[in-house]
């Protein structure tokens, strides 16, 4: 097979961050402006605060062609905009995927990848899949199956964690996925690995209470109610800088989805390690008071709080 061919660069090394989908119902009155405006489209917003999206619904099945085609139309605005994408998980939780599969799953990546708008593909494995001969085989078959993607690993368990899994990625040019989730069991820690000329980065946020929880009772998005602190995202800044002196293109993905608080420290991140301030969604800025101090424009509206909040009254992450 081909390797993937590069995205394209306009400098040595790009970094791109942005939140983990954005059909999400709840962001409505926290992300996007309430009512819809006429001819709204989710994509369309982001790209004017972001230079990535990671797809999300294509784990789920496969991308359809044509919704490809008009997401790439969405964000024609901003140049430098990629999306990266999620593998449909028939790939990683089922060993019965069929050539018929592998068809259907490229329809979608191709039309994104011949327009030079598809930065990576995800490949996300479960906590449950640990590092065993026999899976070190399904990984390897999955690796060489979609080796002409720029291709990135998610590992959540601990014994692939080690030189040989980091050695088996880098003989087959995929990225290690560096991720924050809670630490529980032998759960991946915090790390900065580079095996590929891609770098990768996911924030899943760190709800404990709820991460392994099977309680019927409790809603789906809780896992992923939690916004990291300022102090919680320093190390992760060090981190996302280190990666990026060894990487050609580096995406920062923010999971923790609930009420925009991805978009939150996305922006947070985004304002940090370009060392200005950013362009911030007007209706985040009402629920998040934090924002005011990396803002780059005036309110559309007064605002209760004054802007430029000192540092000391950064918000902790709570959820």
């Amino acid at each position: 097979m081909k390797k993937p061919s590069p995205p394209t660069a306009t400098s040595r090394h790009n970094l791109r961050i942005g939140p983990a989908g954005w059909s999400y119902n709840d962001w409505f009155g926290y992300v996007y402006p309430t009512p819809r405006p006429k001819g709204f489209h989710e994509a369309a917003y982001l790209s004017q605060f972001f230079d990535t999206i990671e797809v999300n619904t294509s784990f789920y099945q496969p991308l359809h062609a044509d919704h490809a085609a008009q997401w790439i139309e969405r964000v024609a605005a901003n140049p430098a905009f990629l999306f990266t994408a999620k593998l449909w998980q028939k790939f990683t939780h089922d060993p019965t995927a069929t050539s018929e599969d592998e068809k259907a799953v490229r329809a979608g990546f191709d039309v994104l990848r011949d327009a030079h708008k598809l930065g990576a593909v995800l490949a996300q494995f479960p906590f449950s899949f640990h590092r065993t001969s026999e899976n070190v085989v399904f990984l390897t078959v999955v690796l060489q199956r979609f080796a002409d993607y720029p291709l990135v690993v998610e590992l959540r368990h601990a014994s692939w964690q080690n030189k040989d899994t980091f050695d088996l990625l880098r003989e087959h040019h995929t990225s290690f996925c560096n991720i924050d989730q809670p630490l529980i069991g032998r759960s991946v820690v915090p790390s900065a690995e580079v095996t590929s000329p891609v770098g990768y980065v996911r924030l899943h946020g760190r709800r404990y209470d709820t991460w392994f929880s099977d309680d019927p009772d409790t809603p789906a998005h809780e896992r992923y109610n939690y916004l990291y602190s300022a102090d919680e995202l320093d190390p992760w800044i060090a981190r996302i800088r280190s990666i990026g002196e060894h990487t050609r293109d580096t995406f920062v993905v923010t999971n923790n989805h609930f009420q925009g608080k991805a978009v939150v420290n996305a922006l947070q991140l985004l304002s940090a390690l370009k060392e200005a301030k950013v362009k911030v969604p007007e209706p985040l800025r009402q629920h998040f008071p934090q924002l005011e101090e990396i803002a780059s424009e005036m309110p559309e509206a007064p605002t209760l709080f004054p802007m430029g909040l000192p540092s000391t009254k950064r918000s902790k992450g709570t959820a």
